[in-house]
């Protein structure tokens, strides 16, 4: 065989096989997927990851969980998703730090071929077109829950301070507005409502500590996920508020929910994590299968009080 003939048949051996391993996991043969979330400490995201795995152990996928370590860590977020776009996974599913930042990866990877999921929080763009579909609480009617509940409390009067997340999440910024749309229809004084947090407990703790003179003039305390849930839980034991103003918040943790059954919180809104990375890597399976899916799924949440936190269906969600 001459030198330029075996160059030529090696060459041709060589890209078919890197065209038939696209997407999958060199030691299985499995098709690869990422689920990426907005970061890694939080309660939230280790139930949606078990969520995933869950689900994952049901297909014959090989999923990977990674995301950034802090929620703040925009580009963090963005290198992950260029990172695994670049080793050509067969699937993305991505709950994105900002509504507008991650959107040239998401058009990168749907300009490569492979399918994205968006779960938890909106991404700018058409779902159905811009990315294949999107898993999530209803965060416009789970702050309207909360408002609800909030106007409950107070007798539908008073005054309410709102302690946001921080710009550019789409999921709490949907919260914060629908809370602050129910209060408003209830009669309700906004005192404060311009506010924002951070991304960790710590974080979270300091602002509110921050607004101190502010929350001793309110009659109620709105918190839209559980970093800020849990700072301000934490503010106000320092600063010898406890009880004295009714205190609505979002998302369960160990404390959190200690904090309710001891009256330091007067409600949360729980939302279903482990069904939305469940449904996540369902979707990416469907349609690496060449499937359809739903273009949007409602995941669902519920309103836990002292009252019903033992309720069954209530308790579920308060593991």
């Amino acid at each position: 065989m001459s030198l330029a003939r075996y160059v030529l048949l090696l060459s041709s051996f060589l890209l078919v096989t890197a065209c038939g391993d696209a997407g999958a996991d060199s030691s299985t043969g499995k098709a690869r997927i990422v689920v990426i979330p907005k970061g890694t400490t939080h309660v939230f995201w280790q139930a949606v990851q078990s969520g995933a795995e869950d689900a994952a152990a049901k297909t014959d996928l090989d999923m990977l969980f990674k995301g950034p370590l802090s929620e703040n860590d925009r580009s963090a977020q963005k290198q992950l998703v260029q990172q695994f776009i670049g080793e050509g996974v067969a699937g993305i599913a991505l709950a994105p730090l900002d509504a507008k930042a991650l959107v040239p990866e998401v058009k990168r990877a749907k300009a490569k071929g492979i399918p994205v999921v968006i779960f938890d929080s909106a991404l700018a763009g058409t779902v159905g077109e811009d990315f294949a579909s999107f898993i999530a609480t209803d965060n416009g009617a789970s702050g309207e829950l909360a408002g609800a509940e909030m106007a409950r409390l107070l007798g539908n009067k008073g005054k309410v301070v709102v302690l946001r997340y921080q710009v550019g999440s789409a999921s709490t910024t949907e919260r914060e507005e629908g809370f602050l749309r129910a209060v408003r229809a209830a009669g309700l004084e906004i005192l404060v409502d311009n506010r924002h947090a951070g991304a960790s407990t710590g974080d979270a703790k300091t602002a509110a500590l921050n607004m101190a003179d502010d929350l001793k003039k309110a009659d109620g305390v709105f918190c839209p996920c559980e970093p800020v849930t849990n700072g301000m839980m934490l503010a106000l034991d320092q600063l010898g508020m406890t009880g004295k103003l009714k205190f609505v918040g979002f998302d369960v943790t160990k404390p959190l929910k200690a904090g309710l059954s001891k009256g330091k919180i007067h409600a949360l809104v729980v939302q279903n994590p482990r069904r939305m990375g469940q449904l996540a890597v369902e979707h990416l399976n469907k349609l690496i299968a060449g499937e359809a899916v739903d273009k949007e799924v409602d995941t669902g949440c519920i309103l836990a009080t002292k009252a019903n936190m033992d309720q069954p269906e209530i308790a579920a969600l308060l593991k």
